[in-house]
């Protein structure tokens, strides 16, 4: 008999519409306005953290919905913004500069739901507030860096061919080797020129070789930086806890950073302020440090200080950036003492290899670089940085160390192997940063955008669900429900999918599927009274308005869902968010108008004796 769904389709549909209902609840629990507290580099969050921030909170009458320690972090939710405010204020003065605290917005999802990976949709900048920052990459310390790995590379591979030279030294418009007489400047050039195609190599006076950045040498450098850049600060910001950042490129050196929900600037500031670099060198052992403190410091060695004040005398040589590292992990060595395992790419093996082939059983020193910028610009109106060095690990080079990785040993404690392990995994800038640009979002604005938009989607939603009863009648209820499970299941696949991002264009695609979802069901009832027009029965017109209606709402939803991908391929910002609610859209809409209204028709009219149907 026509019209007759089997049961399998029934438990189908009830099962989708159940998962989805499922995932889409999240958002009905609203979020809690709380505080996080993070720990910066030279600090760490632990219970005795936790039960102090407790003390401090109950000492100030501050009533707090809850306080837990989670993934390092303290999270304390309170009732109202106010709260939230005086919380933060007394935290800050509190916890001191080696801890981050910073207002933010919390899930109020039960835990049983959180359990089951249930998480409300994350919203964008627009919609929940949050800080926007323009950055500016220095380019001439990325080039200079660059630069200053070229010295290092000539020196070890004109040592490894066997060409004496006198000196290799960076000087401000390239690279200038001496040779010592001219036929190793003849085979220097040679040698040179052909393991760097992309430089350029020009003879001086004197038995000098002076190096210099092709055109192309020099774009590909700055793409790299700006790159690089991205990839290091998306690492730290995840790191530091802050959820859904948005990191992209603007132009040929800037970069946007889009941190929603962060409603501190300050704070925000400080944790992408948090990035720098990190190099491993060599301590100067020759030499005495109490010498170089009183003005004698041996040519090609520097002062750098501990986090605790300690001087040591290290090598300008740097064995290894920290831009090689892959990955890095703490553990214990075969003695129970913490260590630092570290991987890194095959450039960076060689390097710390050649580095530590004659070394060992010295010390080797991990130094942290931060570029704080100058109030003062430089004649091209270019940000200035002050260059900050601090050894943050100081151990000795038991073996030889290359290959894939290797590990660093002689730290204090668990907590630093980790907190260094961090850093390393983390990674290291290619070349400084300047914030030139900042805006925050207040969440007002979000909410006025949100209560507007769902606004329109209530309007759209509404009289669509009254055309559809007026016009169609019972057909026209199932529709309905249709559309009604359409947007639902919007939600709970925009509230599953890791990374998806709701923002106001998104919101516009939301309500552009509402008209579409019902668009569909519009054509397979108008098919269905033109069959029964013709004198067909209702089961024959019932299954022949879906039949023939069923190859024109795949061509349109098809050609339409084909424009939303090339939009998502392309586009950036809003426009992606635009895309991604219009694709989901367009498959829920076919799902919920073909099948949904199928199944339901065919329980409530299918295989029956009928005279007549109510469409």
């Amino acid at each position: 008999m026509l019209n007759k769904t089997p049961l399998w389709k029934y438990l189908m549909v009830i099962f989708v519409i159940a998962i989805a209902a499922l995932y889409a609840s999240p958002n009905l629990y609203g979020e809690d306005h709380a505080i996080q507290i993070s720990a910066g580099r030279n600090a760490t969050v632990t219970m005795q953290t936790l039960q102090q921030v407790e003390d401090d909170l109950q000492q100030a009458n501050i009533q707090t919905k809850s306080v837990v320690l989670d993934n390092e972090q303290i999270l304390i939710r309170v009732a109202d913004s106010e709260t939230q405010l005086v919380a933060r204020e007394l935290l800050d003065s509190k916890m001191g500069k080696d801890y981050y605290v910073a207002m933010n917005l919390a899930p109020d999802t039960p835990k049983w739901l959180e359990s089951l990976g249930g998480e409300p949709i994350k919203l964008g900048l627009d919609l929940r507030g949050g800080v926007h920052f323009l950055m500016e990459v220095d380019m001439n310390l990325a080039i200079a860096k660059s630069m200053e790995d070229l010295v290092g590379n000539f020196r070890t591979s004109l040592r490894e061919e066997g060409i004496r030279y006198r000196t290799v030294r960076q000087l401000d418009e390239g690279v200038e080797v001496q040779f010592r007489d001219q036929q190793t400047l003849d085979d220097g050039l040679a040698f040179l020129k052909k393991r760097n195609p992309d430089l350029l190599f020009n003879e001086q006076d004197n038995l000098m070789l002076m190096v210099t950045m092709s055109e192309a040498k020099l774009a590909e450098t700055r793409d790299y930086a700006v790159k690089q850049n991205i990839t290091i600060m998306r690492n730290r910001v995840n790191q530091l806890g802050v959820a859904e950042p948005l990191i992209q490129r603007q132009g040929a050196d800037r970069i946007v950073v889009q941190l929603p929900g962060i409603q501190d600037t300050a704070r925000a500031k400080e944790i992408l302020n948090a990035t720098a670099t990190l190099d491993f060198r060599l301590v100067d052992s020759e030499h005495d440090v109490r010498s170089a403190l009183d003005g004698r410091v041996p040519p090609g060695s520097q002062i750098v200080n501990d986090q605790k004040g300690v001087p040591y005398l290290l090598e300008k040589k740097v064995m290894m950036s920290g831009n090689h590292i892959i990955d890095a992990s703490s553990s214990f060595d075969e003695n129970g003492r913490p260590q630092v395992n570290i991987s890194v790419d095959s450039e960076g093996g060689n390097k710390m290899s050649m580095g530590t082939k004659g070394n060992i059983g010295k010390p080797m020193a991990t130094v942290f670089i931060e570029y704080k910028p100058l109030p003062e610009r430089d004649e091209n109106d270019k940000p200035v940085f002050e260059k900050v060095e601090e050894i943050i690990s100081v151990a000795t080079i038991q073996a030889r160390l290359g290959g894939g990785g290797f590990r660093i040993t002689g730290l204090d404690s668990p907590q630093e192997a980790q907190n260094l392990a961090l850093l390393l995994r983390a990674g290291a800038l290619i070349a400084p940063i300047q914030i030139v640009e900042e805006r925050t979002v207040g969440p007002s604005l979000g909410q006025e955008n949100i209560d507007l938009g769902m606004q329109a989607i209530v309007w759209g939603f509404a009289l669509v669900l009254i055309f559809m009863a007026v016009y169609y009648r019972k057909f026209g209820l199932v529709a309905n429900f249709a559309l009604a499970t359409n947007l639902v299941m919007i939600v709970g696949i925009m509230s599953m999918i890791p990374g998806a991002t709701l923002t106001l264009p998104g919101m516009a695609g939301i309500v552009l599927t509402v008209g579409m979802a019902v668009d569909a069901n519009v054509l397979i009832f108008e098919r269905i009274r033109e069959e029964m027009r013709d004198g067909r029965g209702p089961q024959q017109s019932i299954h022949q308005g879906y039949d023939s209606a069923f190859s024109t709402i795949l061509d349109a939803n098809i050609t339409t869902l084909i424009a939303a991908i090339i939009l998502f391929a392309i586009g950036t910002g809003s426009i992606k968010g635009f895309s991604i609610t219009l694709a989901i859209g367009i498959v829920t809409s076919m799902f919920t108008a073909i099948v949904v209204t199928r199944v339901i028709i065919n329980g409530l009219w299918g295989g029956k004796r009928l005279d007549k149907l109510s469409i």
